[in-house]
C-alpha cells in the first residue's frame, strides 16, 4: 500500500509539473524526465539496471525494444527518454493519458490500416528533426519468455529519415532469476498487474543497449526489422538455454504463463521479398493489438 501511495504521488507530481516543463524551454527536460521515471519505478519497488548505455548522441534515432509490460515505458524513459509511440486508447486513460499526451507521445490507431502511412510519416519527420522516437515493433506485450515478430512498417521511418536504429533488450529479474511478474498479457487488467508488481520483492529491470543499425547497410525496412529482431532475440533470454526452460516456474510468475509451443514461434522475417519503394501497408505491417496489450 505504501508503494501504491508513492506511485500516485509521483504520477500527480508529473501531471502538475509537465505544463511548466514544456513552457520553460531552458529547463533540462531530458534529465528531468529521467529523474521522474526513475522515481516512479523506485516508488513501485523496481530497481533500474542500465547496461552498455552509449554516450551522448547527436541527431535522431529510432529506439526499438521487446515489449513485456506497461513498465517498459517508464523503464526506457529512465535511461534514454524519447517520444513514445502508443496506441490511441492510452491517450484516453485517466492521469496517464494527459501525461503521455503532454510528453509528445505519437499515437497510432491500430484498427485503421489506412492511418499507418501517416503515422510513419509523423515518426520520420520527428527523426529528421533530431528527435529520439521509441517504438515497440512487436505490436503487443509478451510474457518475456517468448516474443513476437518485429513488424517492419515502423522501420520505414528510419529508412526515410536515414537515422540509425537503436535496439534495446528489456529484462525483469528477481534474486531467484528471470521474473514474468510485470508481464501484461492475455486478459490481464491494469490494476491486477499493478498489484502484482508492487507485491514483488527485489524486482530489478535491466535495459541493455545493443549496437546501432544504420539503415544504409540494409536493402529496406524488412531486412532492417529482421536484423533488429535477431540481435534482440540473441540477448532476450540470457538465463534460458532452451525452450524447455520455459516450463520451469519462476518466482512471482505471471498467472497466464504457459510453456512455449514451438509451432507458435514467429516465422523468420528475413524470408520476406525485397523492399518496395513506397510504403504499402499489408497484413505483416499491421500492429494488431492483443487483448490486454499495454502499448
Amino acid at each position: 500500500m505504501l508503494r501504491l501511495a508513492g506511485c500516485a504521488t509521483v504520477l500527480l507530481a508529473g501531471v502538475v509539473a509537465t505544463p511548466a516543463v514544456r513552457a520553460l524551454r531552458w529547463l533540462p527536460t531530458e534529465r528531468l524526465v529521467r529523474c521522474w521515471a526513475r522515481l516512479l519505478l523506485a516508488s513501485l519497488g523496481v530497481r533500474v539496471r542500465p547496461i552498455g548505455v552509449p554516450g551522448k548522441q547527436v541527431g535522431g534515432s529510432l529506439v526499438v525494444s521487446n515489449h513485456i509490460s506497461w513498465l517498459d515505458i517508464p523503464l526506457v524513459a529512465a535511461v534514454r527518454p524519447g517520444r513514445m509511440l502508443a496506441k490511441t486508447e492510452v491517450g484516453r486513460w485517466p492521469v496517464l493519458g494527459p501525461l503521455t499526451s503532454w510528453g509528445g507521445t505519437i499515437f497510432i490507431d491500430r484498427e485503421r490500416l489506412r492511418a499507418l502511412p501517416g503515422t510513419v510519416d509523423e515518426i520520420a519527420t520527428a527523426l529528421r528533426c533530431g528527435e529520439r522516437v521509441v517504438v515497440f515493433p512487436e505490436g503487443s506485450t509478451w510474457c518475456g519468455r517468448v516474443g513476437g515478430r518485429f513488424r517492419p512498417a515502423l522501420f520505414e521511418a528510419a529508412v526515410r529519415a536515414d537515422v540509425p536504429v537503436q535496439p534495446l533488450v528489456l529484462r525483469y529479474r528477481t534474486a531467484a532469476g528471470p521474473s514474468t511478474a510485470p508481464a501484461f498479457v492475455g486478459e490481464d487488467g491494469l490494476l491486477p498487474s499493478l498489484w502484482r508488481v508492487v507485491s514483488v520483492r527485489g524486482l530489478a529491470a535491466e535495459v541493455e543497449f545493443l549496437p546501432q543499425l544504420p539503415p544504409a547497410l540494409f536493402p529496406g525496412r524488412r531486412q532492417l526489422a529482421a536484423a533488429a529482431q535477431r540481435v534482440v532475440d540473441q540477448r532476450r533470454h540470457l538465463d534460458i538455454p532452451d525452450c524447455a526452460a520455459c516450463t520451469v516456474p519462476t518466482t512471482a510468475a505471471h498467472p497466464s504463463e504457459r510453456p512455449a509451443d514451438p509451432s507458435e514461434r514467429p516465422a523468420d522475417p528475413s524470408a520476406h521479398p525485397s523492399e518496395q519503394p513506397v510504403l504499402v501497408p499489408d497484413r505483416e505491417d499491421v500492429l494488431r493489438p492483443r487483448a490486454g496489450a499495454a502499448h
